[in-house]
């Protein structure tokens, strides 16, 4: 019980820190997100306040969800448990497939509107069109880390249980082995 905790605490310390990294960056690249496109829980206009309120307000949930199901990839059934600290790597790999797709469809948010792909009009916020086209690139990098967790999230608990599967089976009960 102790180590599923374990791996509980892990994914949503992972989740909530990926969050406060990400929006620290996507907070300089358009404030305006944060403030006029969420509901106004934070009175501020810190791009450093908003980023680590955000980042936690929006990605805890996401961590506890996903640790569900990682949990029970990890644990559940006969197989060898794995321990939390055996799951840092996949999802360290995890945040930096996120932390990239993040990147990837950023630009290519920016660089869409910018070229006129696709449309700002319907941002009313400001007239200025770099504005609306970094405000694109907020928006897509946002969708973009959201999706790729979801994805590589199972990817990752797929991969945990087979790697569970090829553990051998070990005995817990010493008196069950049976000398030759």
């Amino acid at each position: 019980m102790a180590e599923s905790l374990k791996i509980v605490a892990t994914c949503v310390v992972a989740a909530v820190l990926y969050g406060i990294i990400h929006d620290q960056f996507t907070a300089r690249i358009c404030l305006e997100y944060f403030t006029i496109f969420h509901p106004p829980i934070f009175h501020t206009q810190s791009p450093t306040l908003l980023g680590i309120g955000w980042g936690i307000v929006a990605t805890w949930w996401v961590g506890a969800f996903f640790s569900v199901p990682l949990t029970f990839a990890a644990r559940a059934g006969s197989r060898p448990a794995l321990r939390a600290s055996e799951l840092r790597r996949p999802i360290v790999m995890l945040l930096a497939f996120m932390a990239g797709s993040a990147l990837v469809f950023g630009i290519a948010g920016y660089v869409l509107a910018r070229t006129g792909v696709i449309s700002t009009d319907w941002l009313t916020f400001s007239s200025s069109r770099p504005k609306r086209y970094r405000f694109m690139a907020d928006w897509w990098a946002h969708s973009a880390s959201y999706a790729s967790a979801f994805i590589g999230a199972t990817v990752v608990c797929v991969l945990t249980y087979r790697r569970r599967l090829r553990m051998p089976i070990v005995e817990k009960n010493p008196s069950a082995i049976r000398s030759p």
